[in-house]
């Protein structure tokens, strides 16, 4: 088409190298499509994907209308015989189409502006690229039909909603299953069709959704996990889908792409820890809480934010996993973030520091309704974990305080004993 040909770089995201549906001003002061944007974001990256320079610990994406409105004006100025060029081609689509004519369809869906999308919409184009996505055995056709999916996806959620309608689910977890871009693109569809409310709950229900996503966790490269991830946690924001996704055993490969550094994962985790199952899952985990506190430890701000979170969620009801979170050194970090200038941090650390600080309570006092400091000592210094030795000074001081208002108190029976008596004899 000559238009894309003309087309302004400044039109194309810096990323993806693709005409910018939804342009936003990085606090870099660079313009960026959103959804690239934001997947770099959400991959824990905290420099300007140009200038490599950092960023705030929440970038703010500032919407650019000014570039939006000249790229849609731009496109809207194609001339007719484009327009009836168009709808030869979608006229003429069926399957099993070619590699021209689906990259014809990707390039006008990209391209065309609004009113194209809707062209595409209209003419049944959508059908014959939903068979195409289903199709593993011609690999560059079903890239090109996935990829074409996702800028009908990004019309809006009436198109969102009207992709599901048309039967999309089937395809795409059959895409799961294909090779590593193919997969990787089925997922990040699977999100954008879950940011509507009602697709939530519909993808939650199909039997073989979830379950792919959690496979993929397990099997697929470094990009299939990421993408993976984040449709967990668009889907996970609908509450019954939290107890699909740990039947589907989604935890062990979020807690390995957590030790990875994904920032993702560890919201994922956050959101599964808000449910009875998702912690007991959790607690089954060896080595869950190191993993964890060593992302409070030295992870991203918003990593940290919600590691904090689920610490909080684990250990509220869980002695043998606050021990664990204390003999890592989680007390001591949250006596640190506790002033972090992001609120959500500083709430999470101080929440978690009032549950760890209750857990070292309640020890000492158990230790102390034995009454003998021997064996409090015994259990302190011989246990198998180093928080019982850090605990032992306090121990100490918590049985020497009791036994000082014990004898307080037998001292103060023995001057009222006296006082009755004398009173007794001064009547008698």
């Amino acid at each position: 088409m000559e238009v894309e040909a003309e087309l302004p770089d400044d039109f194309r995201c810096p990323i993806s190298m693709e005409v910018m549906t939804d342009p936003v001003i990085l606090s870099s002061g660079h313009t960026f499509d959103r959804a690239s944007i934001q997947r770099w974001l959400d991959s824990g990256n905290r420099t300007c994907p140009l200038t490599n320079l950092p960023l705030p610990p929440s970038p703010s994406l500032i919407p650019n209308h000014a570039l939006r409105s000249l790229i849609s004006n731009f496109l809207s100025l194609r001339p007719a015989a484009a327009v009836t060029d168009d709808a030869f081609l979608l006229a003429r689509l069926s399957f099993p189409s070619d590699t021209p004519s689906l990259a014809a369809v990707l390039r006008l869906a990209q391209h065309g502006g609004h009113a194209a999308r809707r062209l595409l919409a209209d003419s049944g184009a959508t059908s014959v690229l939903l068979r195409h996505a289903a199709a593993p055995d011609c690999p560059d056709l079903q890239e090109l039909s996935l990829r074409a999916l996702l800028h009908l996806s990004l019309d809006g959620d009436d198109a969102r909603v009207g992709l599901v309608a048309e039967g999309a689910l089937d395809p795409l977890v059959a895409a799961l299953r294909g090779g590593s871009g193919s997969s990787a693109l089925a997922a990040t569809l699977l999100t954008s069709l879950a940011v509507v409310e009602v697709n939530k709950a519909t993808i939650g229900a199909h039997p073989a959704a979830i379950p792919r996503l959690a496979a993929l966790l397990l099997e697929g490269g470094g990009r299939e996990r990421r993408e993976a991830a984040t449709a967990l946690y668009e889907l996970c924001k609908f509450a019954e889908n939290r107890r699909r996704t740990i039947r589907a055993g989604a935890v062990p490969p979020l807690l390995r792409l957590v030790s990875e550094g994904s920032e993702r994962a560890v919201r994922v985790l956050g959101l599964l820890a808000k449910c009875r199952e998702g912690k007991e899952e959790m607690r089954k985990l060896s080595g869950f809480v190191r993993v964890l506190a060593e992302v409070v430890r030295a992870g991203s701000p918003r990593a940290i934010e919600h590691a904090l979170l689920v610490l909080n969620l684990v250990c509220s009801d869980s002695k043998v996993m606050a021990v664990e979170a204390t003999e890592e050194g989680v007390l001591d970090l949250c006596s640190i973030l506790s002033g972090d200038v992001n609120l959500k941090t500083s709430k999470n650390a101080m929440e978690l520091a009032l549950i760890l600080e209750k857990g070292r309570f309640t020890l000492v006092t158990w230790f102390s309704s034995k009454g003998d400091l021997d064996l409090a000592t015994k259990k302190l210094s011989g246990g198998p974990l180093k928080f019982y030795s850090l605990l032992l000074n306090k121990a100490n001081f918590f049985l020497w305080t009791a036994a000082a208002e014990r004898n307080t108190q037998n001292q103060a029976e023995k001057r009222n004993a006296q006082i009755h008596n004398m009173s007794f004899k001064c009547l008698h």
